[in-house]
């Protein structure tokens, strides 16, 4: 078996479960650097959605995400429970290894995969990855989806998953990165289990917590030249925010918040 460990490079957004999945993985792998690309601008991913949903879908959207906001400052509690019942590290980014970018898809940090030449990089937290950043090195891009792919790809797969009476499937899935909305091959999946005292909030603190070796093992593979691509659930489809219409009803008719 080879001992040496293996090298990583993070490709993140600058938030909690990137933090977490780092913590996670430090003391198993080596991690040469972590990327961490600035949020997307709000304007321009609202237009886009405006494109793509519809106007009145958008607007309900954007009620639900106000809202939310208010749902995830309760959940401060409960969030801060499991991470202390799963033995989370939520602790910052080490300044020396951090580098920021504006974006994922930019020169630079293709320049940087292409100097650093990682044997694996691990992808939590980003914009879509444009197919010229994916193929700018040889090493496979390792993605965590809060949801168990195909079926429920895109946004908040655990709570659509519970709104839907689909619990068997409520879970998190590990997939190889292409330039789809969570379209590469599996890996790994989990379920989860949730009670009353959670939310979609609280959902990705389950699932990062399952992810975390899961993320280990796939590295394993990796290193061991074993990685193996698994069946997915179907039927493939992609889901999105809830509209707050949406939200209240399934709260409401399911006991599903």
């Amino acid at each position: 078996m080879n001992t040496k460990k293996i090298r990583v490079v993070m490709l993140c957004g600058n938030r909690q479960s990137s933090r977490i999945m780092y913590n996670g993985l430090a003391s198993h792998v080596d991690i040469v650097n972590i990327i961490v690309e600035d949020k997307p601008s709000a304007k321009i991913m609202i237009q886009r959605r405006m494109a793509k949903l519809g106007a009145a879908k958008t607007v309900g959207q954007l009620f639900f995400l106000v809202v939310n906001r208010l749902l995830e400052k309760l959940s401060t509690g409960r969030i801060t429970q499991l991470i202390s019942a799963y033995g989370l590290n939520e602790d910052n980014f080490p300044t020396a290894t951090t580098i920021r970018v504006a974006t994922v898809n930019s020169a630079e940090v293709i320049a940087l995969l292409k100097e650093i030449q990682p044997d694996a990089v691990v992808v939590n937290g980003t914009r879509i990855i444009a197919n010229n950043v994916l193929t700018c090195i040889a090493a496979p891009f390792i993605n965590t989806h809060n949801g168990i792919t195909p079926k429920y790809r895109g946004t908040h797969g655990g709570y659509w998953a519970l709104a839907n009476s689909d619990a068997d499937n409520c879970g998190v899935t590990l997939h190889l990165v292409d330039p789809g909305i969570d379209t590469g091959g599996v890996l790994y999946q989990a379920t989860i289990q949730v009670n009353k005292q959670d939310n979609l909030n609280t959902y990705p603190i389950h699932q990062i917590a399952k992810a975390i070796p899961l993320m280990i093992a796939t590295l394993d593979d990796i290193k061991e030249n074993r990685l193996t691509i698994k069946q997915g659930v179907f039927p493939s489809q992609l889901w999105h925010h809830p509209t707050l219409l949406e939200y209240i009803q399934n709260w409401r008719h399911k006991g599903v918040k």
